[in-house]
């Protein structure tokens, strides 16, 4: 896959490969358990789920270091692929199912991660609480929800001048319109937008940065189900 990661202009170490390969392995055996992905073939988990994670890293503001949340971290992307390529950043894996937070921990485990750990919360629990609220430099997340709903879970989180990294489909742009309200609301405010092709005619990825320039409203996030419910 070296050519695959040239493409996105990035050069893996021998410990990176091994890692990321290591990764694939497990990602395959779990999901004989339960469902982590609905892609099984190698190629297309390189290109759909670890080159796709990885493209944040060609943004001008992503400088590789901070406090990060991977939000519904799921099988773990984007948070994993972006910690393998960029040991320096401290990450938390914020996860809803159990299975899954032991699967992502189990990973970190075996791949020997430093600062890094998957916890078992909600998203709109991790907003209100104490110990994560308003404490990360980057919030990330990856096929969760609609950017309206993500603001309500990711912009309480972030610091000042903190960003949220939106991963999203060819929809962003009425996503970023509908959204509006919400990120006025919220404290934030679109940063810019990053886009690439992924090989092999996979399709175009986009990311919607939004940056933190005011506090979040204390009200924010609500009750949990109650973001996605009545979307502000």
């Amino acid at each position: 896959m070296d050519s695959r990661f040239n493409s996105f202009r990035l050069e893996l170490t021998k410990t990176q490969k091994l890692r990321f390969d290591q990764y694939m392995d497990l990602l395959l055996e779990w999901n004989q358990k339960f469902n982590l992905t609905a892609i099984t073939e190698p190629e297309d988990i390189w290109i759909k789920h670890f080159l796709d994670s990885l493209l944040l890293t060609h943004a001008k503001a992503w400088q590789g270091k901070g406090l990060v949340a991977d939000l519904g971290s799921g099988a773990g992307f984007p948070g994993i692929p972006l910690k393998i390529v960029c040991p320096d950043i401290q990450m938390v894996l914020f996860e809803a199912s159990a299975k899954k937070t032991d699967f992502l921990n189990r990973v970190c485990q075996a791949l020997d991660l430093k600062d890094i750990q998957a916890v078992h919360l909600r998203a709109e629990e991790a907003g209100q609480n104490k110990l994560y609220r308003e404490r990360f430099d980057w919030v990330v997340s990856r096929a969760v929800a609609s950017l309206s709903v993500l603001a309500e879970y990711g912009l309480p989180l972030l610091k000042i001048n903190g960003v949220m990294a939106a991963y999203k489909g060819p929809g962003y742009l009425q996503e970023l319109a509908d959204a509006d309200r919400a990120l006025n609301l919220l404290g934030g405010a679109l940063l810019g937008t990053e886009s690439a092709e992924l090989p092999d005619n996979q399709g175009q990825r986009h990311i919607v940065l939004i940056q933190k320039n005011k506090q979040t409203p204390p009200a924010y996030p609500r009750k949990a189900g109650m973001p996605a419910r009545k979307p502000l």
